[in-house]
């Protein structure tokens, strides 16, 4: 069975016509004759989008009865059993009730699809799970419900439904969109118009990434190797030389000319063998600056340096290429083409800009050779060079009747490898040399002359020469590429364990620096940086007024570079310094990477305390936006009804009988007892938040508590079940205070409980602690939800915004943990929600008996 094709319509936020698109493509489907079903499509009360619904024929909902509530899903079964061409199923992300057959939306409608049922569906952006954090970054608002990336990737058709935001908001000001009691909040919260705005740029640059990965795989799939302009991307290559800067300076501008801002790419072709290599402290710090710029940094293996580059450069389908002139003098130009000229020569369709800069013609400067072996074994080697080759002479011409010349060149030729292996490549040369000299004096005729008769003879020791040589240069570099890959493992076990240090500590720069200082047997290693205000001049490395130490480990911290042993420049500000030893000129390069790596770890502890700083800032932002929302309502409604309620009774032209003005003002002391209440909340909730809330605690019995909370409940309440033990001991409370979270938690118990089981408060002893439940039977709330009940302003499951700003348990939480006790959620037995209150016993000799 061919699988069912999926088409997503993605928006940017609610409102922007995602399910009307949707509906009206069913729609066109239906007039071309294909068989369209509605599986599921949520109006959410707009009546354009019911409009477009119209006479499509719709699956009825299946009923879902969970914990006491009614519920409706899609009837999955029904409409496998329908077996439509195309079905319409909305809201991707949803998250169905528990006990469905699937947990999520997205899994049935992969069912529809393996069934090969074409499917339609929505999705906002802010369900995609790869940008949750960064959607609750913007707006504040954290998405319960996500929908894999995968899911929505692997759509065949991904549709955009766009709308400017003040379109969007002007769409939700006419009331199309949300009802007119929640416009208010909702302008004034999610719907702001940068929230809008950033929200559209995620879902343009994702959907952007979606088109760039179906042209990828086209290409692929199409076997096309050439570069297709869809999209600008700019290629600068570095090879680690001072240049390199330069190069990504000039290829970030080119970048940011073109018309959409194109992509920058950095790339460095290292040896395939990875013995040889540039500086990595060069290299460091230009991968910092392409990420400062907002590139990528890429590094590829390859011997012919040109084909590598444009391997790269054509797999990420780049449009240009920035590389530096070349730094080779003339001769060297002139012997080979070099990187640039054959990068252009094979180029194609990619553009290739040579960029000059200052190390033109400078050269490369090879690092100064040092010998493979130890200065031991090179001694060794003069040695047997100098003693052997006599000796071997001496032994030849005792046996010169029983050996011709090329046995006496073999001999000679073992003996120049054997000191090359002992010593390397000078001692070898000297006892090539030597060899060949005394071969033509004592074993070539005519012998004791310097002189060569026969040309045979000439050819064999002009070999001998040769293959000495050439012998004893492939040992020295055999012996050079072991030590060279000897240290590069040292160093690699280096660079490691000073990374895995990094990583497991709890600041990274403090542990950087001590595994350096550790690892090299140092004094002390400080991270200086320069005073902005400290004038230059030539004594600024010794005046300690112009630097400040930004970190540092061990005794004796440098105060200015001149005070150590070791100076590693990092930049124009930074400084590492080292003391208690001079290192090698390997060390040095290592310890230049590690001064690279500690500037960006000092940038990143300042960032994270700059995150840290702000942290409590945007958290009392997003307290106050919250507030307002919630609190535009909540205020409004009781001033609105305490105000209609006396302005009707001061009316000179309507008439009141008694009974009408005793209802008018039972009205408006009800609303203004509302009033009060919400204020005295956000009073204690601020007094609780700035350690300000006064207490006067006392012993206190339970059922006085329980029957002054009841009785504040009003005449109206619901019946509520009271068990208490008669031998609880009192409780160390404020008795106003525990009069307001007892209210809360009957009240709220009340709101959720099913008329015909009200809740029940009980009480027992625990060690120290009495603990007061609060039992409704509910719907409940799940277990990973109950941390979120306790937050400021959260209504959670709630349908309307006539329940209060969302402080009941918040602020009752708050109270009891003031009070020294504590405010925890338990499941109920057979569904529901009960909410435990724990309290500190008084001593028995404290015991109020008259209050029980």
């Amino acid at each position: 069975m061919t699988r069912g094709q999926l088409r997503i319509y993605l928006g940017a936020a609610p409102g922007v016509g995602k399910t009307y698109a949707m509906l009206e493509e069913a729609h066109r489907r239906r007039e071309r004759g294909t068989d369209v079903v509605v599986g599921f499509v949520e109006t959410h009360g707009r009546k354009h989008t019911a409009q477009m619904l119209g006479d499509l024929e719709t699956v009825p909902r299946r009923p879902v009865t969970y914990r006491g509530a009614e519920f409706t899903e899609m009837d999955l079964d029904a409409v496998l059993a329908r077996h439509p061409e195309v079905a319409v199923v909305d809201e991707l992300a949803h998250t169905n009730v528990p006990g469905s057959r699937n947990a999520k939306r997205w899994q049935d409608i992969h069912e529809l699809l393996d069934a090969g049922i074409e499917v339609l569906t929505t999705v906002n952006i802010q369900h995609l799970e790869s940008l949750n954090d960064v959607v609750e970054q913007i707006t504040g608002v954290a998405q319960r419900e996500t929908v894999p990336d995968e899911v929505v990737r692997g759509a065949e058709q991904v549709e955009l439904v766009d709308m400017t935001p003040e379109a969007l908001r002007r769409r939700m000001a006419h009331g199309n969109v949300y009802r007119p009691d929640k416009v208010d909040a909702a302008l004034g919260n999610y719907f702001r118009v940068g929230n809008l705005t950033a929200l559209r740029e995620l879902a343009l640059l994702w959907l952007a990434d979606k088109v760039d990965d179906q042209l990828d795989r086209y290409r692929a799939e199409q076997g096309i190797g050439e570069t297709w302009e869809a999209r600008e991307r700019v290629v600068v290559a570095l090879t680690g030389g001072p240049e390199g800067e330069t190069l990504i300076r000039r290829a970030a501008r080119i970048a940011a000319r073109t018309a959409r801002g194109a992509e920058l790419l950095a790339v460095h072709v290292a040896r395939s063998d990875g013995l040889a290599g540039p500086d990595p402290t060069q290299l460091t710090r230009q991968q910092a600056l392409v990420e400062s710029l907002g590139g990528t940094y890429h590094q590829v293996a390859g011997d012919d340096i040109p084909a590598a580059l444009l391997e790269f450069a054509r797999g990420v389908n780049a449009t240009q290429i920035v590389l530096g002139a070349s730094r080779r003098g003339r001769v060297a130009q002139v012997l080979s083409p070099g990187v640039g000229v054959t990068t252009v020569a094979h180029s194609g369709p990619i553009d290739v800009h040579l960029v000059t800069h200052e190390q033109i013609g400078r050269g490369r400067r090879p690092l100064r050779p040092t010998s493979a072996l130890s200065r031991r074994r090179r001694v060794a080697g003069f040695a047997l060079a100098v003693g052997g080759i006599p000796l071997l002479t001496y032994l030849l011409r005792l046996a010169a009747d029983s050996l011709s010349l090329t046995s006496d060149i073999l001999l000679f030729l073992a003996l120049v490898i054997t000191v090359a292996l002992v010593g390397g490549l000078w001692p070898a040369l000297l006892a090539a040399l030597g060899g060949s000299l005394l071969i033509n004096y004592f074993f070539t005729p005519p012998v004791h002359a310097f002189t060569i008769a026969e040309r045979e003879n000439l050819l064999a020791l002009a070999v001998f020469l040769v293959l000495a040589g050439a012998v004893s240069a492939v040992v020295d570099l055999a012996a050079r590429r072991t030590r060279d890959a000897a240290q590069a493992g040292a160093d690699a076990q280096t660079l490691a364990s000073v990374a895995g240090s990094v990583l497991r500590g709890g600041r990274p720069l403090t542990a950087l620096l001590e595994r350096l200082r550790e690892t090299f047997g140092l004094t002390s290693v400080t991270l200086l940086e320069r005073v902005p205000e400290a004038q230059s001049g030539p004594d600024r490395q010794r005046d300690p007024r112009a630097w400040r130490i930004a970190a540092g480990v061990g005794a004796e911290q440098c105060g200015t570079p001149a005070a150590g042993d070791v100076t590693v420049r990092v930049d124009e500000d930074l400084s590492l310094v080292l003391r208690g030893g001079v290192l090698a000129a390997g060390d040095r390069r290592i310890v230049e990477a590690f001064a690279a790596q500690a500037a960006v770890a000092l940038r990143q502890e300042r960032l994270a305390e700059e995150a840290a700083t702000a942290r409590p800032l945007a958290e009392a932002d997003r307290m106050r936006t919250a507030l307002l929302a919630a609190v535009s309502h909540d205020l409004r409604t009781p001033l609105a009804s305490a105000k209609a309620a006396v302005t009707s009774l001061r009316s000179p032209e309507v008439e009141f009988d008694e009974a009408d003005r005793d209802e008018l003002l039972a009205t408006a002391d009800e609303s203004l007892d509302r009033l009060a209440r919400l204020v005295a909340n956000l009073l204690d909730m601020s007094r609780l938040q700035a350690g300000a809330l006064g207490l006067s605690l006392v012993a206190l019995g339970l059922e006085d508590a329980v029957s002054h909370a009841l009785d504040e409940l009003g005449e109206a309440a619901r019946p509520v079940r009271v068990s208490l033990a008669t031998d609880l001991p009192a409780v160390r409370a404020d008795p106003g205070l525990l009069e307001r979270v007892l209210v809360n938690l009957v009240a709220n118990a009340l709101r959720f409980s099913p008329p015909d089981r009200p809740p029940l408060v009980t009480a027992s002893e625990h060690g120290g602690q009495v603990e007061l439940r609060v039992v409704d039977q509910g719907p409940g709330i799940p277990p990973g939800e109950w941390a979120q009940v306790f937050l400021p302003f959260q209504r959670l499951g709630d349908r309307d915004n006539h329940a209060g700003v969302g402080l009941g348990l918040a602020l009752s939480r708050g109270l009891a943990e003031a009070m020294g006790g504590g405010l925890v959620p338990e499941q109920t037995p057979g569904g529901g929600l009960t909410m435990v209150l724990s309290l500190p016993s008084t001593e028995p000799s404290e015991n109020a008996g008259g209050s029980r």
